[in-house]
């Protein structure tokens, strides 16, 4: 049997404190905050099953891309 994915992404602007996530169901989560806020995100996430396969970052953006196992 092929495992199926369901991706997810975060983007955070630190220098705008701004943190967006976008979740594959369409849901779409606006919130402030800076390193601790990202990394308490992450590790919520993260319980939830969804592990960082990708990241990129450019000035004052980063990126990161998730995936979990899709039933």
């Amino acid at each position: 049997m092929v495992q199926k994915w369901e991706y997810a992404i975060v983007e955070w602007i630190w220098n705008q404190n701004g943190i967006q996530y976008f979740l594959p169901d369409g849901r779409r989560f606006t919130l402030g905050g800076s390193y601790a806020e990202v990394t308490n995100l992450l590790t919520s996430l993260g319980r939830e099953g969804w592990e960082v396969v990708g990241n990129t970052a450019a000035g004052n953006w980063v990126f990161w891309t998730l995936k979990r196992p899709s039933y």
